[in-house]
């Protein structure tokens, strides 16, 4: 069974090397404690949200804080091919609940997008307090699923916004139940078209999920005038909070990513 994960700040573990001890404190400190009942001799993991895990052994528990012994310290790669996850704002929590399974399953960034068709809006102390709960549920989701990388929650766009990011993006694809072409075959013709192209830096693809009432047609359009394609997914529709999860497996399986 894999070791409990706890997160510490980003840079937190950069002077570490085996043998050294680490001193974990805060909320995170106090759930290992408190909440995990985390005791001496126990092997656990902390990450910093940045790529570096540090693996070893509870040397001592202190009020509010976690003494740790390093036995290895990884560094982990980001993937130079990236999926980023468009969601639409949705009702019900959904958009959130596809943040946080997406995150579970592997995707790298997360971009709230004020369609014209949400019911929810994000304006003023609002849009602040909700980007940071969905920062918070990405975190906990990463956490669950033993991730040394935190997901970035992006700054949330509305439908220019999205379209610079579209045009800014290796590939964009807008998951639509009207689509001819299925997601699979979109991506595979994407891999086999850029099969031995020069890789300067990271590259980008963007799933992109509408809200409950799906995506207007004339989204659609500036989207697709933007560079966008749209694909199918299956051909069952499904909601807001499972489109973009299911299309994070399908596209980790199709560009070698598992």
């Amino acid at each position: 069974m894999s070791n409990p994960v706890f997160f510490a700040t980003p840079g937190a573990l950069d002077h570490q090397v085996p043998g050294s001890h680490f001193v974990l404190e805060g909320a995170e400190a106090r759930h290992a404690v408190t909440v995990k009942r985390i005791a001496v001799g126990e092997s656990v993991d902390i990450a910093d949200g940045a790529g570096k895990r540090l693996t070893g052994t509870v040397a001592a528990v202190g009020q509010g804080e976690l003494t740790v012994e390093c036995s290895v310290l990884d560094t982990e790669e980001r993937p130079d091919l990236r999926l980023v996850l468009v969601q639409a704002l949705a009702k019900g929590d959904r958009d959130e609940l596809a943040a946080e399974t997406a995150t579970e399953l592997g995707i790298d960034a997360i971009i709230p997008w004020q369609s014209e068709r949400s019911i929810v809006r994000w304006k003023g102390e609002r849009a602040a307090k909700a980007h940071a709960k969905w920062q918070s549920v990405v975190t906990a989701a990463a956490k669950q699923a033993r991730r040394a990388w935190i997901p970035e929650v992006r700054a949330a766009v509305d439908g220019a916004g999205l379209q610079a990011a579209v045009s800014a993006a290796d590939l964009a694809i807008i998951l639509h139940e009207d689509a001819v072409r299925p997601l699979r075959s979109v991506l595979e013709a994407w891999c086999e078209n850029n099969a031995g192209a020069p890789e300067p830096g990271p590259r980008e693809i963007l799933l992109i999920v509408g809200p409950e009432g799906g995506i207007s047609p004339r989204e659609v359009t500036r989207l697709c005038g933007a560079g966008a394609v749209t694909a199918l997914l299956g051909h069952h529709v499904l909601r807001s909070s499972t489109a973009g999860p299911a299309a994070t497996v399908l596209a980790s399986d199709i560009l070698g990513r598992w």
